[in-house]
C-alpha cells in the first residue's frame, strides 16, 4: 500500500535498544510546559522475540510461525504497555502482508488501546490505520482516524492534510477537501517543495468537479510545468474550450495532431474536426477524418460519417460528401439521412439518384420537415421530364402550410411545362397527319 512503511516495527524496536543496554529506559519529552510521557522500555527478551518474529514474517513468509510466536507473547501478562503494544504492532503488520486489511485495522485498535504509549506510536499507528481505512472505501472511517490523528499533532505535516482532503474528496465533500489541500500544497510551496504530481491531480479533479474552469487552468498549468505530458496538455485544451477560447483551442489540438501526439486518440481527432468546422475549416476537418478512417484511428460510425459528409458538403465538395453520407444511411436506415442523399445529388444534377433517396427518406419517415422532401421530389422529377409525377409531389409539399406558396409556384410552372408539352405534342400529331395526306394526294395523281 502507497506510503506503508515496511519498517517501521523494525525501525521503532531498533530506536528502544539505542538507548543504552536492554530493558534500558527510552523516554520521549515534548515541551516543558507539556505533560511528559510515562518513560518507556522493552526487555532484551521481548524485543528478540519480535526481531525473530519479523524475520519469519519479511524474510520467509511463514506467517503461521510468526502467528505462534505472536500468540505465546501476547499470553505474557508480564509485558508492559509499551511491549504489548508493539507485539500488536507487528500483529498488525503480518495481517497487512497477508493483505487482511480489516484484521490489520483491528491490530491497529489494540496498539492504541494500551495506556501510556509514545505520541510517535500512537501517531503512526493512527495514520496506517486511516491508510487501511481507505484501502477498504471506509472514507468516513478513515476520515475520524484521520482527524484523531490530527489533534494529537501540534502542527500537522502536508501528507497529514493531505489524508484529510482525500477522505473529504471521496466522501464527495468538494468544498470541505479544498481546505486542507490547498493548505497542504501551499505547505509544499513554502517549504520550497514542488507539490506532488497526485496532489494536483486530486485538486483538479475537485476543481472538475465543480465546473470550476479558471481555477482548473491554473492547476493545469502548474501540471505542465512540473511533470509535463501531453495528456495535460490535451486537457488544457479542453478546459480553454470550455472558457469559449476555441480559437486557443484549435491552436492547442492542432499542435498535438502535426506532433503525432493524438493520431490514435479517436476523440481527439474528432473534437480537432469539429473545431476546424466551427473555425470555417471544412476541408481540413473533412481530410483528417478521411485520413483517420483509412487508418482505423476513427470508427466509421454513423456520426463520423455524417460529420465527414458535412465536411465534404461545407467543403463544397458534393460528389465526395454522398459516399459516407450513403454509409451513415445505411446504419441508421433514418429517413433525414436519405434526405440530405436527395439534396446532395440535387446539387449534382443526379436526378435519378435524387429521386431514389427522395422517395427512400418520405418512405421511412420521422422527417423534420416532409414538405421539403416533396419539394426536391419535384424538382428532380421535373428535370427528368416527369411532369405529372412532379405535380404530384410539388402538391404534396404544398399541403404543408410552410411550403405551399413554394408548390404552388412550382405547380404553375409545371402546368405551363406540360401545357407546351401537350401543345408540341399537337403540333407533331398535326404535321404528321398533314403529311400522311400530301402522300395520299400525290398517290392517287399517280
Amino acid at each position: 500500500m502507497r506510503n506503508f512503511n515496511r519498517k517501521l516495527t523494525l525501525a521503532i524496536l531498533a530506536g528502544c535498544l539505542l538507548s543504552g543496554l536492554p530493558g534500558a529506559a527510552f523516554s520521549q519529552e515534548g515541551d516543558k510546559e507539556r505533560k511528559t510521557k510515562q518513560t518507556v522500555a522493552m526487555s532484551q527478551q521481548v524485543y528478540e522475540k519480535l526481531t525473530e518474529i519479523q524475520a519469519a514474517i519479511e524474510d520467509t513468509k511463514e506467517y503461521a510461525t510468526a502467528q505462534r510466536l505472536l500468540d505465546e507473547l501476547k499470553a505474557n501478562e508480564k509485558m508492559s504497555p509499551y511491549e504489548r503494544a508493539q507485539v500488536w504492532n507487528l500483529q498488525a503488520y503480518s495481517y497487512y502482508l497477508q493483505e487482511r486489511y480489516v484484521d490489520a485495522i483491528r491490530a491497529y485498535d489494540q496498539v492504541m488501546a494500551q495506556p501510556e504509549l509514545p505520541e510517535a506510536l500512537i501517531q503512526s499507528s493512527l495514520k496506517t490505520k486511516a491508510q487501511l481505512q481507505f484501502t477498504q472505501e471506509d472514507y468516513e472511517g478513515a476520515l475520524a482516524t484521520v482527524r484523531q490523528l490530527m489533534a494529537t499533532l501540534e502542527e500537522p505535516a502536508a501528507d497529514v492534510f493531505m489524508l484529510e482532503g482525500q477522505a473529504l474528496f471521496q466522501l464527495s465533500r468538494y468544498d470541505d477537501a479544498l481546505t486542507p489541500i490547498k493548505r497542504a500544497i501551499e505547505m509544499y510551496r513554502e517549504q520550497g517543495q514542488v507539490p506532488k504530481e497526485n496532489w494536483l491531480l486530486l485538486l483538479r479533479a475537485i476543481y472538475l468537479e465543480q465546473k470550476d474552469y479558471e481555477n482548473m487552468i491554473v492547476v493545469l498549468k502548474d501540471l505542465l510545468q512540473h511533470y509535463p505530458k501531453d495528456t495535460y496538455m490535451v486537457t488544457y485544451a479542453a478546459v480553454i474550450g470550455e472558457l469559449g477560447d476555441t480559437k486557443k483551442q484549435l491552436a492547442i489540438y492542432e499542435s498535438l495532431y502535426e506532433n503525432g501526439l493524438i493520431n490514435d486518440r479517436p476523440s481527439y481527432l474528432t473534437n480537432l474536426a469539429n473545431l476546424y468546422l466551427m473555425h470555417q475549416l471544412p476541408y481540413k476537418a473533412a481530410v483528417l477524418l478521411e485520413t483517420g478512417m483509412n487508418a482505423k484511428a476513427i470508427e466509421s460510425t454513423e456520426r463520423n460519417l455524417r460529420l465527414l459528409s458535412q465536411a465534404w458538403y461545407s467543403a463544397r465538395e458534393d460528389e465526395k460528401a454522398i459516399p459516407p453520407l450513403v454509409a451513415a444511411a445505411k446504419i441508421s436506415n433514418e429517413g433525414e439521412l436519405y434526405v440530405r442523399i436527395a439534396q446532395a445529388n440535387l446539387n449534382l444534377e443526379h436526378w435519378g439518384e435524387a429521386v431514389a433517396a427522395a422517395r427512400k427518406g418520405i418512405q421511412l419517415g420521422g422527417l423534420k420537415r416532409q414538405d421539403t422532401a416533396y419539394l426536391m421530389l419535384g424538382m428532380a422529377l421535373l428535370n427528368q421530364k416527369k411532369l405529372e409525377q412532379a405535380r404530384q409531389a410539388f402538391a404534396n409539399a404544398g399541403k404543408d402550410s410552410r411550403s405551399e406558396r413554394a408548390a404552388q409556384q412550382w405547380i404553375r410552372h409545371v402546368d405551363s411545362e406540360i401545357q407546351r408539352r401537350d401543345l408540341l405534342n399537337q403540333e407533331v400529331e398535326y404535321e404528321a397527319r398533314e403529311k400522311d395526306q400530301l402522300l395520299e394526294t400525290l398517290e392517287e395523281n399517280q
